[in-house]
């Protein structure tokens, strides 16, 4: 009877501990919005917005745009930060998404080998980027271009952006061009240098947005408005708060300290409204390189209402 006793007085005690520890935890409600990101510093605002600026987000993480465009498109997700270019394709393909902010400026380096020492020499090389359709691959088309050089003569390989500064550094590859930070991993380890930064090749090339589920937006407007409000307030602390930024960002992306610091010189989050002069130039490339058909209009894909509701 007495070890019955003490049985029961331990299961108690135990769930009063679980019960305590389970109160000092942050917990996010059942209908926090799920936002889908990839590790990159382009993403960095969202990060900021969960941690900062205290949005009711829930971050998704995922391993590959492949896997996070999957969940968006098939709302497991309710939005997420990705190459624009994708969320454009599966908007041409019927699935009701829009773009409501950029997530950065500039930020996709070209990184070469030793031996690349112009555009030029890219010719018959490997080259890498993380999808065809991707500002990645129009900037690659613009810089070539510039030389009188097609697109096709280059060896075009896909890759994940995490593996390209190791294959870069295993000479399986001669370049390449991605989201930061490993376009600073190769430069800040000795193992490549930059060819061309993107505002060089092609000024306010638009690359990973924040984009939203039309049906979200519909039927949660106010949820959308807050998600949108903190994350221009996010943008604002990335801005003005560079070392604080700098210290979330390390645990956020897992990087090196120096490879960040390299990384966040190459890019902007000022910036938030999607232009329309700048889009549209994305759609003219993404026609001009047939990279998926009937690219929508800036009015069937651009949302900027809930951007220019906040003060």
């Amino acid at each position: 009877m007495k070890n019955f006793k003490r049985s029961i007085s331990l299961i108690i005690i135990t769930m009063l501990v679980l019960s305590i520890v389970g109160c000092g935890k942050e917990k996010k409600s059942e209908t926090s919005v799920k936002i889908g990101y990839l590790p990159i510093t382009h993403a960095i605002p969202l990060y900021i917005e969960n941690e900062v600026a205290k949005g009711d987000i829930e971050l998704v993480k995922f391993g590959s745009w492949a896997e996070l465009m999957d969940a968006l498109n098939s709302g497991k997700i309710d939005g997420a930060s990705v190459l624009i270019e994708l969320a454009m394709k599966a908007k041409a393909q019927g699935v009701d998404l829009k773009a409501v902010a950029l997530g950065h400026t500039d930020g996709n380096a070209v990184v070469v080998s030793d031996e690349i020492n112009t555009a030029k020499d890219i010719k018959g090389k490997n080259f890498a980027i993380p999808n065809k359709v991707s500002t990645h691959n129009i900037l690659l088309y613009e810089m070539l271009k510039k030389e009188n050089i097609k697109i096709n003569e280059v060896n075009i390989v896909e890759l994940p952006p995490s593996e390209m500064a190791v294959a870069l550094q295993e000479k399986r590859i001669d370049g390449y061009c991605v989201a930061e930070p490993f376009g600073a991993k190769s430069v800040v380890n000795g193992n490549g240098k930059v060819l061309k930064q993107s505002s060089e090749i092609l000024k306010n090339s638009i690359c990973c947005s924040l984009v939203l589920r039309g049906d979200f937006i519909e039927k949660n407007k106010a949820k959308a408005s807050e998600v949108v409000s903190k994350y221009v307030e996010a943008s604002k602390y990335i801005e003005e708060n560079e070392v604080d930024t700098r210290s979330k960002a390390k645990e956020f992306l897992s990087v090196k300290e120096d490879v960040l610091d390299v990384s966040l010189q190459w890019i902007s989050f000022k910036k938030l409204k999607i232009e329309e002069a700048d889009y549209n130039s994305i759609v003219g490339y993404i026609k001009e390189m047939n990279l998926f058909d009937n690219p929508p209009t800036y009015e069937e894909f651009i949302d900027n209402s809930l951007l220019e509701e906040v003060k």
